[in-house]
């Protein structure tokens, strides 16, 4: 399905957006009800990935996988973290207890994509290529996508990204360069997420690894309910 550009004075009807004064913040495109998503998820084609576009398919449930062509996709199921319910092994409460990682929040937001983005052995290449980098780090510039970093002395040894409206947070991809520094940016960001009010911390797809540590799967309909309450929560000052 082709993604729809919408006329000068129509809304997105049917669909939450996001607030704000900046014309950045607008889009010129209008998005399929995710319920029209095949099987896999696909849902549409088209459209760009300037702010105001990212943020308008956030909000309703969707975001895009690749750059040449844009896709957009909502799964469903859907998988989750719940807040508060995140599960923290004994070896993982080892690693934070021995202090041997320091952490930052959005402090090298472009570097945890780029190394989100690196090739690692088994794996030449990953769907965050260098437009996906410029336009979500165009969105942390605009307040609306965060990162942790871990450090081990001046190493960025792992870290993960997201998009942040309101009370949602999308968990978009994370990276280690030694053991357990990814799943530790995991445990900080859900803590950020826990003590800021946020509501929901969306991770799209179900992987073993984050079944293991409390992810769940929901229907879609019942997250596109999760999803609205989500974003009209006020904008956390936290970060």
């Amino acid at each position: 399905m082709l993604l729809q550009k919408r006329g000068s004075d129509e809304p997105q009807g049917g669909s939450s957006e996001p607030q704000g004064g900046s014309s950045e913040l607008t889009t010129r495109f209008r998005f399929p009800h995710p319920n029209a998503a095949d099987e896999d998820g696909f849902l549409a084609v088209g459209g760009d990935l300037k702010p105001g576009t990212l943020l308008l398919a956030y909000a309703n449930g969707i975001f895009p996988w690749t750059t040449h062509p844009i896709t957009w996709w909502s799964p469903d199921p859907r998988a989750i973290i719940p807040i508060g319910g995140l599960h923290v092994s004994r070896s993982m409460r080892k690693v934070i207890r021995t202090a041997r990682f320091s952490l930052t929040f959005d402090r090298a937001f472009r570097p945890v994509m780029e190394g989100c983005a690196a090739s690692r052995p088994g794996r030449k290449e990953t769907w965050i290529s260098p437009g996906f980098i410029k336009a979500y780090t165009r969105l942390h510039d605009l307040g609306f996508a965060h990162s942790v970093e871990v450090w081990h002395g001046e190493l960025l040894a792992g870290g993960l990204y997201g998009v942040s409206i309101g009370g949602f947070f999308a968990g978009e991809s994370m990276f280690s360069e030694e053991e357990n520094a990814s799943k530790l940016a995991l445990v900080a960001m859900e803590e950020k997420l826990r003590l800021s009010g946020f509501s929901l911390f969306d991770v799209q797809f179900m992987t073993p690894h984050l079944r293991s540590m409390g992810a769940v799967e929901m229907p879609r309909t019942e997250y596109l309910g999760r999803l609205r309450q989500a974003v009209a929560l006020p904008l956390s000052p936290e970060w």
